[in-house]
């Protein structure tokens, strides 16, 4: 039962909250990242993954990092959004890694274009201090939103679902 409430209810939790505090400020506070990275270590001590399966998981985490902040480093993404591609990447491991980027991309450019467009009509909430911010052009775009949204299209298709699903 606890592999199963990781999973379903404590990692989606922990993507929600990503997205809002992304969207709310475009932060994502590292204790989100560290908290995703932690509640695997527990899903992994839980479920018995062996040594050779974690290393797998950890290894394409280490790839989302460099990723990540290969895409920071070119001012695509934020920090944050750079922390939380890893911690899924270790979540999904390379079985799923490539979906999991694919779908994310799919609606960080759909978020993209929603931004772009609204953008361009009279805010009605103005009184909104994180509405403001993300109406105004020179904000760019809180991708953690469609990292983690992406990350919750795929997680039911994952490995690590199947396997708690499974037991």
């Amino acid at each position: 039962m606890g592999a199963e409430l990781l999973v379903i209810v404590v990692v989606p939790a922990l993507l929600a909250l990503a997205a809002g505090w992304d969207l709310a400020s475009y932060t994502i506070p590292n204790a989100l990242p560290l908290a995703l990275l932690a509640v695997f270590i527990l899903f992994v001590l839980v479920t018995g993954m062996t040594g050779s399966a974690f290393a797998w998981h950890l290894a394409a985490g280490l790839l989302g990092l460099a990723v990540g902040f290969a895409l920071f480093a070119f001012g695509f993404i934020g920090g944050g959004d750079a922390k939380l591609f890893a911690t899924v990447a270790l979540w999904f491991g390379f079985a799923d890694l490539g979906s999991y980027a694919l779908v994310a991309s799919v609606l960080g450019g759909a978020l993209t274009l929603a931004l772009l467009a609204l953008r361009r009509l009279p805010l009605p909430l103005a009184g909104q201090p994180w509405l403001v911010r993300l109406h105004d052009a020179r904000s760019g775009v809180p991708y953690g939103v469609a990292l983690a949204a992406g990350a919750l299209v795929v997680l039911p298709q994952t490995e690590v679902f199947r396997l708690v699903m499974a037991a």
